[in-house]
């Protein structure tokens, strides 16, 4: 993700929409109907090109208990709501 880790927490509870959700440090636990997504993220070095820098945060999502239609139908929704920028 291009973004800073307070940024990231600032759009995560819009993203995950009606889902219930835990903050437990730098992951979280999402419920989604009868499974559940851990969120784990950490931050790393910069994106650098020429004068521009670009943060960067590493995000593993690992869902559990979902079929390829619940984790699709979650992550469009997810993805929107994390978008930023033209594209």
């Amino acid at each position: 993700m291009g973004c800073t880790e307070p940024e990231w927490l600032g759009w995560l509870p819009a993203a995950v929409g009606t889902n219930a959700w835990q903050l437990l440090g730098s992951s979280a636990k999402v419920e989604i109907g009868s499974g559940c997504l851990d969120l784990r993220w950490a931050v790393q070095p910069p994106r650098v090109i020429a004068l521009m820098r670009m943060p960067v945060l590493r995000v593993d999502f690992a869902f559990d208990g979902l079929d390829a239609e619940q984790r699709y139908a979650f992550m469009k929704r997810f993805d929107l709501y994390m978008q930023r920028g033209g594209g």
